[in-house]
């Protein structure tokens, strides 16, 4: 039965009648993992294409549905990776509305200030994404060296 931890339901240490009792070969990751992460990278090359289509004015019919895809996923991208406590179904709900939400908040603030163009609403959502996963990524830092500095102080 699959579990909201694996989504994939390809983890073999939890299939019955595996006999090795680790999911791991030799040297290899799963093929849950590396499908993960080939899916990953297809994301990303989806998304930063449709951002460059929109900043860059190219014309293609792949336009629009690619630089939907970049206003969706690099706001849910930064704002997954501050979530990092949630169990991965929970941190996609949360950072897929969260996505809309800076959309919706940057489009509005925008539109309010008379300022509002394509290119301009591309390269907000690219720069509000970059300035939360900074943060985010900073964050991570100093709650990694205040972990150390008290357990050094503690020993």
């Amino acid at each position: 039965m699959q579990s909201f931890t694996d989504l994939t339901g390809l983890d073999d240490a939890k299939e019955p009648g595996n006999g090795s009792g680790s999911g791991k070969r030799a040297g290899r990751g799963t093929a849950a993992a590396d499908s993960l992460a080939v899916v990953a990278g297809a994301t990303m090359a989806i998304a930063g294409m449709g951002g460059t289509l929109a900043l860059a004015d190219i014309t293609s019919p792949l336009r629009a549905p690619f630089t939907l895809f970049f206003l969706i996923v690099a706001p849910a991208c930064a704002l997954a990776a501050a979530l990092r406590g949630l169990d991965p179904l929970s941190r996609a709900v949360v950072a897929t509305g969260g996505a809309v939400a800076v959309d919706l908040l940057i489009a509005q603030t925008m539109l309010a200030l008379h300022a509002w163009t394509v290119r301009g609403g591309v390269a907000a959502v690219a720069a509000v994404s970059a300035a939360l996963l900074v943060l985010s990524f900073l964050m991570a830092q100093a709650r990694r060296h205040r972990g150390r500095a008290t357990r050094s102080r503690a020993s």
